[in-house]
């Protein structure tokens, strides 16, 4: 049994499981979202009396405080004790571009799956890790909050609930996305 749950899946078992997922939270009228998590950890912090931001009722968030603990323990038990030593599957033409750029490519599924050579405590000390790490932390961070929300919660969740605004920033991540890759990120990894 063990070996067949760390068996890399076929992505469409996540997609079902995911739209299971969304078809409950809507029947429950909540919504989904990762940066919500963090507003709400914020919240119980104490943040909410310096920032009016931070200022609600985060009680009502509690079941996605849950949520939030089931995915990194389900990530801490997936990494544990149901790791392959199959080969990451990207494409040869990804792995050929990374390489061309300077970038380590995981090979198994048991290596790390960001960069070695650029996602370190070391890197923290160069330019390039400084603005691949903190400078890009901060601008996803605050992109997601600027956003209204993050990825998961615009695409996953607002794209379910055909909200427009949420259309509108998925486009807006695919186009950055695009322009990260393709423009910045080569002079990012010249640094």
């Amino acid at each position: 049994m063990l070996e067949w749950l760390s068996q890399p899946w076929h992505w469409s078992v996540s997609g079902i499981l995911l739209a299971g997922v969304m078809v409950t939270l809507l029947f429950l009228e909540k919504s989904f979202g990762m940066s919500a998590t963090m507003r709400t950890m914020c919240a119980i912090g104490g943040a909410g009396k310096k920032i009016k931001f931070f200022d609600f009722d985060w009680s009502t968030q509690k079941w996605n405080l849950i949520f939030m603990l089931g995915v990194v323990f389900g990530g801490v038990l997936a990494s544990t004790f149901l790791s392959s030593s199959e080969p990451v599957d990207l494409s040869v033409s990804t792995v050929d571009n990374l390489k061309n750029m300077g970038v380590a490519v995981p090979t198994v599924y048991t290596d790390s799956f960001v960069p070695s050579n650029l996602f370190t405590f070391d890197q923290l000390y160069t330019v390039r890790g400084f603005v691949l790490i903190i400078i890009g932390g901060f601008m996803i961070g605050f992109g997601a909050r600027y956003a209204g929300g993050c990825t998961s919660g615009h695409a996953i969740s607002g794209l379910a609930n055909l909200q427009l605004p949420s259309l509108i920033a998925v486009v807006g991540f695919f186009i950055g996305g695009i322009i990260m890759t393709h423009l910045l990120l080569p002079v990012i990894l010249q640094l």
